[in-house]
């Protein structure tokens, strides 16, 4: 999987030789207005001629509404089977628009070239892409792998601090689940670091091996879903609160404590363990403040979180730092426990 993964400021070159070893009629450019404005004058050098479709940014937009505005200009555009698109953006372009070219005609090539970190280290690889509905995060959506993922950490230059820090949120779980060293390192460095790049290849490096053992998430990939039965409930409920809604890094670093405090009234994490990774994850990310009645609407949201069976919560939880175990049950109660857990820090 990796050998279709390009990363570090030579990576876009990369862009013209996966083009040219493919026979494809047409390509187009996905893009959002800031991925307009930012980051197509870097891309636009390494493509033959090319349409643009362009989209709203936000996660708001990742609908079957945008999706059918991206269904018509290829139709419009004549694209076929045969054509390329291609994602130029973060986590909603490259889920969108990879679900948008996974469907048309039932299938077209696609390549993804992530913007934001969050995308660059998570978003982009893996092949999962798919669209929120009903307010209902990545409900619907396929597994289809992209021909080629560029990612050029020159690109996170355009983006603002928070923004990094949404992205650095799937960094630290993937130290927490899979690199304890790495983890007990860089929790003293935090986003001080100078070195993108390293910790992209590194990132991506334990996503593309979880992957690689389990492709269509039938039982090991669960283990990069740490962090995100809590808090993509938390990011779904917020997304309709307006004026409150979250990155979804930022939602994944509320996950991540919930979910390591339930880690801990399992017996998988040790007390000190918690400490450590709250005194990390708050140092790094704001508060956000729920009430007792937002608690009880989130808890509510995770029953239908896609790792569930029936009516059964299934979690990924840290049996300590640095690994992680899936499918554990937990209850609808010990999820509001966690989220007052995480109200008193």
């Amino acid at each position: 999987m990796t050998d279709n993964i390009y990363i570090g400021k030579k990576a876009l070159p990369q862009l013209t030789e996966v083009l040219q070893n493919l026979a494809f009629t047409k390509v187009a450019v996905l893009v959002d207005e800031n991925t307009l404005r930012d980051c197509y004058a870097l891309l636009k050098p390494y493509l033959p001629e090319h349409d643009i479709i362009q989209v709203p940014s936000g996660e708001e937009n990742k609908t079957l509404h945008t999706c059918e505005h991206i269904w018509q200009r290829m139709t419009e555009l004549n694209l076929d089977r045969w054509s390329v698109l291609v994602n130029l953006g973060g986590g909603v372009i490259g889920d969108m628009g990879g679900f948008c070219a996974a469907v048309f005609k039932r299938g077209m090539f696609f390549v993804q070239v992530p913007t934001t970190l969050l995308a660059q280290v998570d978003a982009s690889v893996g092949g999962k892409t798919g669209i929120d509905f009903h307010g209902l995060k990545n409900h619907i959506g396929v597994y289809r792998e992209p021909r080629a993922v560029i990612i050029n950490p020159d690109f996170l230059s355009t983006l603002p601090q928070r923004q990094i820090k949404s992205g650095y949120a799937e960094i630290i779980k993937h130290w927490l689940i899979a690199d304890r060293e790495a983890f007990q390192e860089q929790r003293h460095v935090g986003l001080f670091t100078e070195d993108w790049e390293e910790l992209i290849r590194h990132s991506v490096g334990i996503k593309s091996g979880v992957v690689e053992a389990d492709p269509l998430e039938g039982g090991y990939r669960k283990v990069l879903n740490f962090g995100h039965t809590v808090g993509h409930a938390v990011e779904s409920f917020l997304l309709e609160q307006p004026g409150r809604e979250l990155l979804h890094g930022e939602a994944i670093a509320v996950g991540m404590l919930c979910e390591a405090f339930l880690s801990v009234k399992k017996e998988l994490l040790s007390q000190q363990e918690l400490e450590r990774i709250e005194t990390f994850l708050v140092s790094v990310y704001d508060k956000v403040k729920l009430t007792e009645e937002d608690i009880k609407a989130i808890s509510q949201l995770a029953l239908q979180d896609k790792k569930n069976t029936g009516s059964t919560i299934n979690c990924t939880l840290l049996q300590g730092i640095g690994k992680a175990v899936y499918d554990q049950p937990v209850t609808l109660s010990e999820i509001q426990a966690s989220l007052r857990y995480y109200q008193l820090l």
